[in-house]
């Protein structure tokens, strides 16, 4: 299949920058990185929103066990509402 893409100038350098330090054709590395954004897209897609933040969950602890249970409560008093 013939893709044609419009490039703006600093773009069109970087691809023939990394094309001339890979040693391959721009084609080349048009084709892989196009091929490693699907790859990476398709897989985030396919996950679910927990598995795209689980490596942040959990990972800063408040130091307060009763979040789950006073959570409107702490929230209300944080941004001082205290109805």
């Amino acid at each position: 299949m013939t893709l044609s893409v419009r490039l703006d100038e600093n773009t069109r350098h970087k691809l023939q920058k990394t094309a001339e330090a890979l040693r391959v054709t721009r084609t080349e590395v048009v084709r892989r990185s196009l091929q490693e954004y699907c790859e990476r897209t398709l897989k985030e897609i396919e996950q679910s929103p927990y598995e795209l933040i689980k490596d942040l969950a959990g990972s800063a602890a408040s130091g307060q066990g009763d979040l789950s249970t006073r959570g409107e409560e702490i929230m209300r008093r944080r941004f001082g509402r205290n109805q």
